[in-house]
């Protein structure tokens, strides 16, 4: 039975490596036996939600695997290759009409550059363009956006705390 999930996994485009077969199993589980994130085409931790998963370009790595992240794809979202996201991340592409809170209004998409790093609790709002190798630190509220790249973000609003060397992990 376990070859066959990850025969049906692999037929989907899904990459097993670096991911524990227990959280493999339990997100096929939950996403096509229960139907939990059924309409996302990657792995979902099952107490992450993803709203319009078609408007998202996931990168190389799977948005929503760590727990209790919420990703709201609705205008659009493009991560980069080797985009990390903590547990409890939200990233809100679409907000309320402040005039009209039953209206949303239009932006332009979010853009996570390569090799980024989304700390627990960070959130990052609508329109925002983060820049290659960019961390997040754990609680940080990115309201702007910050396209320079090798830094590291904090605070509420998110400012630039620390500027980093290129960076040199595998990519």
């Amino acid at each position: 039975m376990i070859r066959n999930i990850l025969r049906i996994l692999a037929g989907s485009g899904f990459e097993a490596r670096n991911l524990s077969l227990r959280v493999l199993l339990r997100s096929f589980v939950c996403q096509k036996v229960f139907g939990v994130n059924r309409l996302v085409p990657w792995p979902v931790h099952p107490t992450s939600k993803v709203l319009c998963p078609k408007k998202i370009d996931r990168g190389t790595r799977y948005p929503g695997l760590s727990m209790g992240c919420h990703i709201d794809g609705r205008n659009g979202i493009k991560f980069g290759k080797n985009v990390w996201i903590g547990p409890r991340v939200s990233i809100i592409s679409m907000n309320h009409d402040p005039d009209d809170y039953f209206n949303y209004l239009e932006s332009s998409p979010i853009k996570i550059g390569d090799n980024c790093w989304l700390g627990a609790n960070a959130v990052v709002l609508p329109g925002v363009e983060l820049g290659e190798h960019t961390i997040v630190a754990a609680g940080g509220v990115v309201t702007r956006s910050f396209p320079e790249g090798n830094q590291v973000l904090a605070g509420i609003p998110a400012q630039v705390v620390k500027h980093l060397d290129c960076y040199k992990g595998k990519k």
